[in-house]
């Protein structure tokens, strides 16, 4: 009887570290990984500035909504042209058919005329699950001291159509400018919307 309670306790523990959420207002938890070039990528290498992480699956709705429409391509660029670094990560694990290779997936960004910093591939999902990372586009903010500032959805549309998105109110843009103001973040957490993530 000891034995069995001890295991599921184990196994409780386990779960809970492996989906442990990140917290706004805590420190980013710290990872590293290899980009689609094969050059490392760690949060470390950006302490001093604004970070947006991106959650992407290119085969998913949600997120083809944000692509197909430009929504995302034009958050990335204004706000890399202003120094944030914004870093894309596939957590899709090699296994299942959503998986996208490397070059496949540099490709689609390319063809997307998208403009993140780098785009991370983490087929482990060690990230992802660093983060609490469950649906693309997941998306999270972290300030120039490491601090999560903001974690959940893009917008306040939870649909796949990109008319929407004219409409609605751009959860991430409306954090990183309050940052930019020097402002402290409004919003810092909504509930994220998307597929799930195929860990």
């Amino acid at each position: 009887m000891k034995f069995a309670a001890a295991l599921v306790a184990a196994i409780a523990a386990i779960s809970s570290t492996a989906w442990a959420a990140a917290v706004p207002g805590q420190p980013a938890p710290a990872f590293r990984g290899v980009d689609v070039n094969g050059k490392p990528v760690a949060l470390a290498d950006f302490r001093g500035k604004t970070v947006v992480l991106e959650w992407n699956n290119p085969n998913c709705p949600f997120v083809q909504k944000h692509y197909t429409s430009g929504n995302m391509q034009a958050l990335q660029q204004k706000n890399t042209s202003a120094g944030v670094v914004w870093l894309a990560i596939n957590s899709t694990t090699e296994s299942h058919s959503d998986y996208m290779a490397p070059a496949k997936l540099a490709a689609w960004f390319g063809e997307q005329k998208a403009a993140p910093t780098a785009v991370v591939m983490d087929p482990k999902g060690e990230i992802g699950r660093a983060y609490g990372a469950k649906v693309t586009p997941h998306m999270y903010v972290i300030d120039p001291k490491g601090t999560l500032v903001y974690a959940g959805a893009i917008d306040d549309k939870r649909s796949s159509n990109p008319a929407d998105v004219k409409t609605s109110i751009n959860h991430v843009a409306v954090a990183l400018g309050e940052l930019a103001a020097g402002k402290a973040v409004s919003t810092a957490a909504t509930t994220a919307y998307g597929c799930t993530i195929k860990y």
